[in-house]
């Protein structure tokens, strides 16, 4: 499909895929926005001091008395005076009700009429103003509602206008967002991540994201504690996302497919489990490199997925696009098993980041025929192996790792300099104090291997050398 179709598709997605928009309903954002519609404001007293004109008083109070047709055609009649009003009342009246008031009546009129957000666009063009500065602004408000809100707006502006979101203001707003879904405790999260929904639809701000390191972002929040919702609405930002295949490599230097796979393997909704396969199923159809489609593949088997997808064939399940994803990824998954090979399955285990005690590893002959092939791609694996020594807290990810630079020292030639060269010895020294006694009985061993290379060059220096005394210091003796 190309890519104008792809966006144009995405573009028209709702924000919930599922039947009936239920979290529009129950976020904490629409409940209080529920109470603040209620609330009754005194426009007279801002017009008698002088607060705001007459002519915004005017439209205000017509347009809060208008419904359905009439209000159409106030906003056709008057889309000038619409723009100017709403925007001088935010520029001019500070009390937090009133402005929560004001926006979320604003955001009420352009979720009525996606077109509506040209009122704001022509206005802003015509006055040869920024469209985005009233509202970018607003999002330092001390105010959560306020800065949420404001946020709704900025995003269907971003979204449903023809001038795109661009520059600073794109990576102002963006940062928001992104900053906004790292908060502890922030109970308008799934408005933050609705937004987030929203923008990475049009792929211009999913590369623009994703180069700020959003993958990253969405991978840790991913594998924290969330609730099903939160995952849901992640996990379709990264659907979205998949649709640029430049993005795909991304998400598996964030390891995507073994967080996604913990999550599938412990669902129990249908909604997560659908876009989670949605995710999978174009990490496998979307790339054009066939290496990397292979990876992806391997990746997911060592992540049970495959595992999973047959327990979900057990299911029954209403949605056919779930069934079909169900039988695309099995087929493929199986027929990447056919053609795995153990430096594959190796591979794939070290750049998940999640060592076991697979058959590889302990296997003398995986060692004589691969240990070589560690050093290609300047010492990529090698320095993965290293990585984890350095930051794994999961003893069992330790002790696999320990062994395994064990192995490639007593396996290559120059295995000893460039584990040194790479700190791979420093940190295997370390662990000999680590608490669990299997980490410091596997490091205990590499760093036996780490020696016995020594003594190796140590003894050939003694032959070469006859003035040389013989203990193991090396020293030369006295005449």
């Amino acid at each position: 499909m190309p890519d104008s179709k792809i966006n144009s598709m995405l573009m028209k997605l709702p924000d919930e895929t599922g039947k009936g928009d239920v979290m529009a309903a129950t976020s904490v954002l629409q409940q209080r926005a529920n109470e603040i519609r209620n609330n009754s404001i005194n426009w007279q007293s801002y017009l008698q001091s002088q607060m705001i004109g007459d002519d915004d008083y005017r439209f205000i109070t017509e347009f809060l008395s208008s419904d359905g047709g009439k209000r159409d055609s106030l906003l056709q009649d008057q889309r000038t005076q619409c723009a100017k009003t709403f925007l001088s009342l935010l520029e001019h009246i500070s009390k937090d009700q009133t402005v929560q008031y004001i926006l979320t009546i604003m955001d009420d009129m352009l979720q009525e009429d996606m077109n509506r957000v040209e009122i704001i666009r022509e206005y802003a063009k015509k006055k040869r103003e920024n469209v985005w500065s009233p509202f970018l602004n607003l999002l330092n408000r001390p105010d959560s509602f306020i800065q949420n809100m404001t946020s709704r707006i900025i995003a269907k502006l971003a979204c449903w206008s023809r001038d795109p979101m661009e520059g600073s203001d794109l990576t102002f707003y963006l940062t928001w967002l992104k900053d906004q879904l790292q908060t502890p405790g922030n109970e308008y999260v799934q408005t933050t991540a609705r937004c987030l929904q929203m923008m990475l639809r049009d792929e211009k701000y999913r590369l623009v994201f994703a180069g700020m390191e959003g993958v990253s972002v969405l991978a840790n929040i991913l594998s924290g504690r969330i609730n099903f919702q939160i995952q849901y609405q992640l996990s379709f930002c990264l659907w979205v996302m998949t649709f640029s295949p430049q993005l795909v490599e991304q998400m598996n230097k964030h390891k995507i497919i073994p967080i996604l796979g913990d999550i599938l393997n412990d669902s129990v909704k249908d909604k997560v489990t659908r876009i989670i396969l949605a995710v999978f199923r174009n990490m496998i159809e979307k790339p054009e490199d066939a290496a990397m489609v292979k990876e992806n593949c391997v990746a997911m088997v060592q992540a049970k997925v495959l595992k999973q997808l047959s327990i979900l064939q057990q299911h029954k399940f209403d949605d056919e696009d779930i069934m079909a994803d169900i039988e695309f990824l099995t087929e493929k998954l199986q027929a990447s098993i056919q053609d795995l090979s153990s430096f594959d399955e190796y591979s794939t285990e070290i750049k998940s980041g999640r060592l076991e005690w697979s058959p590889v590893h302990k296997s003398e002959r995986f060692w004589r025929e691969n240990a070589a092939r560690l050093t290609e791609k300047n010492y990529e694996l090698l320095k993965m192996l290293v990585h984890l020594l350095e930051t794994s807290r999961d003893t069992l990810v330790l002790a696999v790792a320990s062994y395994d630079i064990g192995e490639f020292v007593r396996h290559y030639p120059r295995g000893k300099s460039i584990i040194e060269q790479l700190g791979g010895k420093q940190m295997v020294m370390q662990l000999l104090a680590h608490e669990d006694p299997n980490v410091r009985y596997e490091a205990l061993l590499a760093v036996q291997k780490l020696m016995v290379h020594n003594w190796e060059y140590l003894g050939k220096q003694l032959k070469k050398d006859p003035t040389s005394d013989s203990s193991s210091t090396g020293v030369k003796t006295k005449g």
